[in-house]
């Protein structure tokens, strides 16, 4: 029989009221591995794991369970192997050290065959894949479907000129692709989040869309950006491209980027048209709520942008238009926030000033 794992580990454990069960669980699986008795390692990860699957393998022998409040750990084991399950919400990790290299990978493929549940994908969605930086698994990407109305639905929501340019933008194929960054900016509420969302239901034959979570990570985290930059090698997106989406990277792209942000903004470039960038087919797309005139000249440069578009409120005849009635639109027209909010008759919730202003002055909460 193998050595007891807590007998095996070469190290002092010091445990405080800073660590949970979980972390000493993931200590003890560490000790066959460190002393070279199971010298292969072999992990795999799950976003969605199958109800009621229990990740064990056939001969598995429970030795530790832990539950945390997000997180729950198993350690196991079988003959010349030990197993660690990591869970949380629908994922999972699992991970395998063992006496050789194939049984860590066969354990592996034991422990995850037929765990992943496939929810099937429904007509008004898109997979969007998401990109943040774990504390425990460093560098991670997970999926989730996301709902996205077709071009037609959505294209009343944007004033005209922007409707003719997103019209040129949701028919680009990729022998269309000439610039590498896609830019949209204008006020908050204008919709440039709900663009993109069609925009990858859009393009969902030809494109992966990926929507980094921590943009000002990003790009000054060499090994993040690699690993973003690389994609996901799973053999699954040969052929197609990826679109990165970075969302309200005002501090990235404005114009003294340069000076405030570093080397961020240099990165954000190579990624699009430098070393960095060549042989992968990558676009980046960004949303911006800053005025043109204050984004960084090198960002707006002639032949950079495959799109360059301003996303701004409806006129007042569009907006009539749209909500059905001319109560609570101005004379300026409304955005497509304030639209949403008078259909449900919502408006936020405010302070009455306590200077004495008007009735309709206040602090939004």
């Amino acid at each position: 029989m193998p050595a007891d794992p807590q007998a095996a580990l070469p190290i002092r454990l010091n445990v405080d009221d800073g660590d949970s069960p979980s972390d000493v669980v993931d200590a003890l699986f560490l000790g066959r591995f460190a002393t070279g008795e199971q010298p292969f390692a072999h992990s795999s990860s799950i976003d969605r794991v199958k109800s009621g699957a229990t990740l064990l393998p056939p001969g598995a022998s429970i030795l530790r369970a832990a539950k945390d409040d997000d997180r729950s750990a198993t350690l196991a084991e079988g003959d010349g192997w030990t197993l660690l399950i990591s869970r949380w919400n629908r994922g999972a990790d699992v991970t395998v050290t063992a006496v050789t290299a194939e049984l860590a990978e066969k354990v592996v493929k034991q422990s995850t065959d037929g765990a992943t549940d496939e929810p099937e994908p429904q007509p008004d969605n898109v997979t969007m894949g998401f990109w943040y930086v774990s504390p425990r698994r460093g560098p991670h990407r997970t999926t989730r479907q996301i709902s996205a109305g077709t071009w037609e639905e959505v294209r009343a929501n944007y004033t005209e000129p922007v409707a003719d340019a997103l019209d040129s933008l949701m028919k680009t194929t990729p022998e269309d692709i000439a610039g590498r960054l896609l830019l949209l900016h204008g006020p908050p509420g204008t919709g440039k989040t709900s663009a993109l969302r069609t925009l990858a239901r859009s393009w969902r034959d030809w494109c992966q869309v990926d929507c980094v979570l921590d943009p000002e990570r990003l790009f000054t985290d060499v090994g993040y950006l690699m690993d973003i930059a690389i994609g996901e090698d799973d053999g699954s997106a040969k052929g197609r491209w990826r679109l990165l989406l970075l969302e309200d990277c005002d501090e990235l792209i404005r114009g003294e980027a340069k000076h405030t942000a570093g080397q961020a903004l240099s990165r954000l470039l190579n990624l699009t048209d430098g070393l960095l960038g060549q042989g992968r087919n990558v676009l980046v797309g960004v949303t911006t709520n800053e005025d043109l005139e204050r984004l960084h000249p090198a960002v707006v440069r002639p032949g950079r942008c495959l799109a360059r578009i301003e996303v701004g409120s409806l006129t007042r005849s569009e907006a009539t238009s749209w909500l059905g009635s001319e109560e609570g639109v101005g004379r300026d027209g409304a955005t497509l926030a304030e639209l949403f909010a008078l259909r449900r008759g919502t408006s936020p919730t405010s302070v009455p000033d306590q200077r004495g202003g008007g009735s309709d002055a206040g602090l939004y909460l």
